[in-house]
């Protein structure tokens, strides 16, 4: 395996409420997951830097010798004691009222990949060269084209498209959307809604399948993002299957 995970405050925000990581376990096991926080006033930050913490602390600590059912129930904790965490440091510090985050992440180990998300982070697998999408983006316009309300190409553009419909911090108690996903792949892609709006699933694409490191091929996403304006946050963590070697 090889990894590297990288955030950029982008060109326009004055802080950066993003946090990221990729770790591995003295099982072989891994965990990515990126947090894209809300708030304002740095609360943001806080919430998307708890919950990586966390999550990172927790796995490395208790994530061993899991079956899948194992892993999802682990998963489903480990989420609901964060958002208890965010609301309890909501009631200590009265200054941090309304704040969230988003949460992808995903865990591999030799039997299984699992993917988990709340909010608008997105989750991809890697196979032959082609990104799929496995996460639902938990959105106001993404609720509307499933209703048929809005089209794919008008919820592009949609002045309220990044309103979140479910947050960690903002909804008590919480569910994650949790994926089994096919193992036959070649590498694992996660990343902030600062990627996604700056850039469309065939350039990230094009990008991931040049003849570079797999550290510059993170850097020249974050650039072409911020060339695009850098409008939020930046951050990606992304896993090479099958290739020696591991970065960060």
């Amino acid at each position: 395996m090889k990894s590297f995970y990288l955030t950029d405050t982008g060109k326009v925000r004055d802080h950066n409420e993003d946090s990221v990581i990729i770790v591995k376990n003295n099982e072989g096991n891994y965990l990515l997951a990126v947090a894209d926080g809300m708030g304002g006033h740095s609360c943001g930050e806080v919430a998307s830097s708890l919950v990586i913490k966390y999550l990172s602390h927790h796995f490395q600590e208790r994530f061993y010798k899991m079956d899948k059912e194992q892993a999802i129930v682990f998963i489903n904790e480990a989420i609901e004691e964060v958002n208890n965490m965010i609301f309890k440091y909501q009631i200590e510090h009265e200054e941090s009222k309304g704040m969230g985050t988003t949460l992808v992440m995903a865990i591999l180990t030799k039997d299984y990949l699992l993917m988990a998300n709340i909010g608008d982070s997105s989750g991809f697998i890697e196979k032959n060269g082609i990104l799929h999408k496995i996460t639902y983006d938990h959105t106001l316009v993404n609720l509307l084209v499933s209703a048929g309300e809005l089209t794919e190409e008008e919820a592009k553009n949609h002045p309220r498209k990044n309103v979140l419909m479910k947050a960690l911090g903002a909804n008590n108690p919480i569910e994650a959307d949790i994926f089994d996903c096919d193992m036959n792949i070649d590498g694992i892609f996660l990343c902030s809604d600062g990627v996604t709006n700056m850039l469309e699933k065939e350039q990230i694409e094009k990008v991931l399948n040049e003849e570079l490191d797999i550290e510059d091929k993170i850097v020249k996403l974050v650039h072409k993002c911020n060339n695009r304006g850098g409008l939020d946050n930046i951050s990606m963590a992304y896993l090479i299957m099958n290739e020696e070697g591991e970065t960060k």
